[in-house]
């Protein structure tokens, strides 16, 4: 299962209030992955001032807390993908949509447009 990024955001804030009971509940019982723009739009977050941390500080945090890897598929594979994500210009959700969506896996995500699109996005 994959990790939108606000919810590793929310992990990492220890912001469990955000969460759903059901998504905590996910993440306990899924291997997760990271899509690796997600670790992009995490730093360009700690670049612009919205975060306080850096993207690599976040990853190896969880990597250590809840076993969360970054996915290795190939950028060329998820670029392909992403052409054809036509419902949102922002260049994030498309690739991380498309990086979930080249295995149909679930993504866990709170945002209304990827649930509009993308069938395996849970919350």
């Amino acid at each position: 299962m994959y990790l939108d990024t606000h919810v590793v955001v929310w992990l990492y804030a220890k912001d469990a209030e955000r969460i759903s009971p059901r998504a905590r509940e996910l993440i306990e019982h899924h291997d997760l992955l990271l899509s690796p723009m997600v670790l992009l739009e995490l730093e360009y977050l700690f670049k612009t001032g919205k975060t306080t941390a850096k993207a690599l500080e976040i990853y190896e945090y969880l990597r250590e807390t809840i076993q969360i890897e970054v996915c290795n598929k190939s950028f060329a594979t998820v670029a392909r993908r992403s052409i054809g994500i036509k419902w949102t210009r922002d260049p994030f959700d498309r690739l991380i949509t498309a990086q979930a969506a080249i295995d149909e896996s679930l993504l866990l995500t709170r945002d209304d447009t990827i649930h509009s699109h993308y069938p395996a996005a849970i919350w």
